[in-house]
């Protein structure tokens, strides 16, 4: 029998992309057990998704060659690198079995980022390079979305915060005005602007994003409803479900809105589409600027590193209205 490993310790994004490959191994392979290896704060993401025998769990302080002892007490007759660390690594030394993994284009992203020389070749999103690691396993990408299965726990406790603030029943843009660096966020002053022209076209509007976007979410003006940091996975997963159209930047929201079937209007500053981290759905326009420019780095920085950040200064609330009429229509 077919026991499989499926290693990615993080991140959000990177996570839910790999459940395209997690179908595709269940629909080719029924009665393989299948396994996901993560860090206990990434569990949520893939916890109630069915495809799945066991989400294995490393924990905080967890030494990997405790993991590893856990993982060969399954017996693993593969195991599937996706994640490229030192940790994933240490695994394949670790727990005997037939290890695989994919490219994660390195040495062309130093190229695209330091030299603006485009070495790629074929564009693959990076939800098809998880494939390369399975290339033994005859499984093949099918083009649909992420996957971001939901408790009804979750769903439920969505509905009360939503009805207790008007908002079951009447439709909402979800906004994610927030991320890790500063140079992949949006001006403030074009979120105002941006939440005032969608309360004109009828939406509620609810920010969402983690715990150290609260603030920041709070600054969006009167009438957005602030679930920044509130929530855990599940539930702001339940409320993108919930939502009309997510707005965000190039963000780990951004995937849990197309793992849930939400349209996303996503804006990419510093970083490219070769990098493979486009919305992996067909519900969902992107907005950027071909400067000469980008890209100025793989994962945003904290400062424009040319003082300008007209990547993104030069995306216009308008425009972005515009998109999510679009994507609505």
């Amino acid at each position: 029998m077919l026991r499989l490993l499926c290693v990615r310790f993080s991140s959000i994004g990177d996570v839910l992309l790999t459940t395209p490959l997690v179908r595709a191994l269940h629909r080719r392979h029924p009665d393989a057990e299948l396994y996901f290896v993560t860090k206990r704060a990434m569990a949520p993401l893939v916890l109630e998704n069915p495809k799945l025998d066991k989400v294995i769990e490393l924990e905080p302080d967890e030494r990997i060659t405790d993991l590893a002892r856990r993982l060969r007490a399954l017996r693993p007759t593969h195991g599937l690198d996706l994640h490229g660390s030192l940790r994933s690594a240490a695994l394949r030394l670790l727990v005997p079995c037939q290890w695989s993994g994919y490219s994660k284009r390195k040495l062309a992203r130093t190229a695209l980022i330091a030299a603006k020389i485009n070495v790629y070749g074929k564009l693959v999103p990076v939800p098809e390079r998880y494939f390369e690691a399975a290339r033994a396993l005859d499984v093949h990408p099918d083009g649909g979305p992420p996957e971001f299965f939901l408790a009804p726990a979750a769903r439920e406790r969505i509905a009360r915060w939503l009805g207790e603030r008007g908002l079951d029943g009447r439709p909402f843009a979800a906004i994610a005005p927030g991320a890790a660096h500063a140079t992949k966020r949006w001006p403030l002053r074009h979120w105002r602007a941006l939440a005032e022209q969608l309360r004109g076209m009828g939406y509620g509007l609810v920010a969402v994003g983690g715990a150290g976007d609260r603030q920041l979410a709070g600054e969006l003006g009167a009438g957005v409803h602030n679930a920044a940091g509130e929530f855990a996975l599940q539930e702001t997963g339940a409320c993108l479900a919930r939502a009309t159209v997510l707005v965000s930047g190039d963000t780990g929201v951004m995937h849990m809105a197309t793992g849930v079937g939400t349209r996303v209007v996503a804006l990419f500053g510093p970083t490219v589409e070769p990098f493979g981290f486009f919305p992996y759905t067909k519900q969902a326009e992107v907005l950027k600027l071909d400067l000469d420019c980008r890209p100025c780095s793989a994962m945003g920085t904290e400062r424009c590193p040319l003082g300008h950040h007209r990547c993104l200064e030069e995306i216009f609330p308008d425009q972005v209205a515009a998109a999510v009429q679009r994507l609505v229509a």
